[in-house]
């Protein structure tokens, strides 16, 4: 049974008759006795909310920021006439709107409502339970039960660095188009004969042909354009701090976690930067904090997949910490960012450390020849140090290298503060990370590594332009 605020309303309008009675107690039972009975009449008349049938209907997926409308199909198969509010609640990450849908149904009717989903996580949503709450007539009182509903979201990541996509795919096109075959590069093959000039790379000189010809002759290249590209991304506890701020944030939304409660703000855990030296002092409060690195790495692989399957290499997938957490192999150029975006949806960050050994033997057995290997992780020197680097030259030796990191904005800001003795203290723990952080990017680069370090908007870009660089230079 539940009560509205009608009886707390008759409740009131009762006090000024108890209190100008000569007999308070017994008008004051007499009127509790009344309302009691008014209140079981009306849930007496109240139609039965088991008595509803549910079915459930829309879109299976969604991408992060954008809606997604879902529609419930209400019948009404007691004897009554059903009056009152009924919930579809979800996850309060799924921020369902809105909370409650007013109905009123007739015995055998039937009423479609919809509900409106906007994601602000990805993965898997789950609907909660249906709820349904019927009133009589009198609508002081009512009946109340709620039914598991069975209901899934699949929350896609947004790919918003999809903008970036015409911009590179124009300059891949001038790269084909004015790109010198007269190269001589790891991973090229061979294209025609031509006489030296100064400045060819001596190693290319062909001595056959030299010999019987007059002139010097050199073997001229062009870049391959099946190249293998091996997307790997790091899911370890240097992927769960949160960086930037989160381009599609909405407003608070409604706590769906029970039937018809009160609107809460969503909380979130305080902010510490997982790869940093220091914690940040201020706490995450609801959707408009940063995206874990993890989506950022997420958004930069999916651009870098779509760009080099467009240049015509074929792009592998895999979401590695301590064992692999999803891959995607042998995609063709049609299906592979609906498949990516898949394999990605379900993803978080493990506050486990990553297992860089395995990480490289897993892309060793997966990958045969040479390839380019695009490792998305975080440039934190401690994790580096005892994880990858040791194993990076049994990589690098027989693939390219390119680590990407997402570098925290936060940490220039810090790095300026002067105003007191608590912001130089920040400033100094600041300037340290900055330090150590170069500091390990010089020592990857002395091993053949590229590194791309962005803030986080920029890094999708950043990383298709050292593709593309890559590309221009005959290096793939």
């Amino acid at each position: 049974m539940v009560l509205t605020a009608r009886v707390a309303l008759l409740a009131l309008l009762g006090v000024p008759l108890v209190a100008v009675s000569p007999w308070p107690a017994a008008t004051f039972a007499v009127l509790l006795a009344a309302l009691a009975v008014l209140v079981a009449i009306d849930v007496v008349l109240a139609a039965a909310p088991s008595a509803l049938d549910y079915a459930r209907s829309g879109p299976e997926s969604a991408r992060l920021g954008q809606p997604a409308e879902l529609r419930l199909v209400i019948r009404n198969d007691g004897a009554r006439r059903f009056r009152g509010l009924v919930r579809d609640a979800w996850a309060p990450s799924a921020r369902a709107e809105p909370r409650q849908h007013r109905v009123d149904l007739p015995a055998g009717g039937f009423a479609v409502v919809e509900t409106r989903l906007r994601p602000i996580r990805r993965g898997e949503q789950h609907a909660a339970a249906v709820t349904a709450r019927s009133l009589g007539p009198l609508g002081l009182a009512g009946r109340q039960a709620s039914r598991p509903l069975p209901g899934e979201l699949r929350v896609l990541p947004p790919f918003l660095s999809r903008k970036h996509l015409p911009s590179r795919l124009a300059r891949l096109r001038q790269i084909d188009g004015a790109i010198p075959v007269l190269i001589r590069g790891q991973g090229t093959e061979f294209d025609s004969l031509r006489e030296y000039v100064v400045g060819d790379d001596v190693r290319s000189i062909d001595w056959r042909a030299t010999a019987r010809r007059a002139d010097v002759v050199v073997r001229t290249w062009r870049p391959e354009r099946d190249r293998r590209v091996v997307l790997v991304l790091d899911t370890g506890r240097t992927s769960a701090g949160r960086v930037g701020v989160d381009p599609t944030a909405l407003d608070n939304g409604a706590d769906a976690a029970g039937p018809f409660l009160a609107r809460s703000s969503l909380v979130g855990p305080a902010g510490a930067d997982a790869a940093g030296p220091f914690l940040a002092r201020s706490s995450l409060v609801g959707p408009a904090v940063g995206w874990p690195r993890l989506d950022w790495s997420m958004d930069a692989a999916l651009l870098m997949a779509a760009l080099a399957a467009r240049a015509g290499d074929h792009v592998d997938f895999l979401a590695y910490d301590r064992e692999p957490r999803a891959g995607v192999f042998g995609a063709g150029r049609t299906e592979l960012l609906a498949r990516l975006v898949d394999a990605m949806a379900p993803l978080e960050p493990a506050l486990i450390e990553s297992d860089a050994a395995g990480m490289v033997s897993e892309v060793s057995r997966r990958t045969r020849g040479r390839a380019l290997v695009v490792i998305l992780t975080e440039l934190n020197a401690s994790a580096l140090e005892e994880g990858l680097l040791p194993v990076l030259p049994q990589l690098s030796a027989r693939h390219q290298v390119i680590i990407a990191a997402v570098a925290d904005p936060r940490v220039d800001t810090l790095a300026a503060g002067r105003a007191d003795a608590a912001q130089v203290y920040d400033a100094a723990a600041a300037e340290r990370s900055r330090n150590e952080r170069r500091g390990i990017a010089s020592r990857l680069r002395g091993m053949g590594v590229e590194v791309v370090d962005a803030e986080p908007e920029e890094l999708a870009p950043a990383l298709a332009d050292t593709y593309l660089a890559m590309k221009a230079s005959g290096r793939l």
